[in-house]
């Protein structure tokens, strides 16, 4: 038996927009789309989903009545060939709450909390993805042995379309951009 008859035909080939929007909510849940091809995440640990809700609120809180943070949507980088990420957390325009895809022009910041399996792709594979899509800040949450995780935080230059390494936090985020907030990670 090949591998093809024991798997669903859309993990061999490249799907396009309009198949991805006819999914359900549940058949999109888990997975990402890079170059058209179905990527599945392995679920996430309850650490790496409470540091990115902790996160979220936070930043929720601090971006006012303009900006709202959430989690577990997608982000469309691209119609053609279709490229869906999935941020651990997402700051975008308060007025796009309804607009659906989100797209990199509704989104602030974006953040990854990195796990076992995830270190390329948030340390290198996103972080060009988002800044070729013009998502200003990003911000990269490390989880470290100690508990305490460290967080790196990056700025677009907007000329190069590439990120400028900006600060990097231990346990509590001190930040000014995009907002004044001050979030203790170190209880996550």
């Amino acid at each position: 038996m090949t591998v093809e008859a024991v798997t669903p035909a859309w993990m061999h080939q490249q799907i396009t927009a309009a198949e991805y929007e006819s999914w359900s909510a549940e058949q999109c849940a888990g997975i990402e789309i890079v170059d058209g091809m179905v990527v599945v995440s392995p679920s996430a640990s309850k650490r790496h989903n409470r540091l990115a809700r902790i996160l979220a609120n936070a930043l929720d809180a601090a971006g006012g009545p303009d900006w709202n943070a959430d989690t577990d949507f997608d982000v469309r980088l691209q119609d053609v060939p279709l490229t869906n990420r999935r941020p651990d957390v997402v700051v975008y325009r308060a007025d796009t709450i309804d607009v659906i895809p989100t797209r990199p022009e509704h989104v602030l910041l974006v953040v990854e909390v990195v796990s076992p399996g995830s270190e390329t792709t948030d340390r290198i594979v996103k972080v060009d993805q988002y800044a070729k899509a013009g998502i200003v800040f990003y911000w990269r949450v490390e989880q470290t042995a100690t508990g305490v995780p460290l967080i790196y935080t990056y700025i677009l230059d907007p000329a190069t379309r590439t990120y400028r390494t900006g600060e990097m936090h231990t346990g509590v985020v001190k930040a000014s951009a995009p907002f004044a907030t001050e979030i203790d990670l170190a209880e996550g």
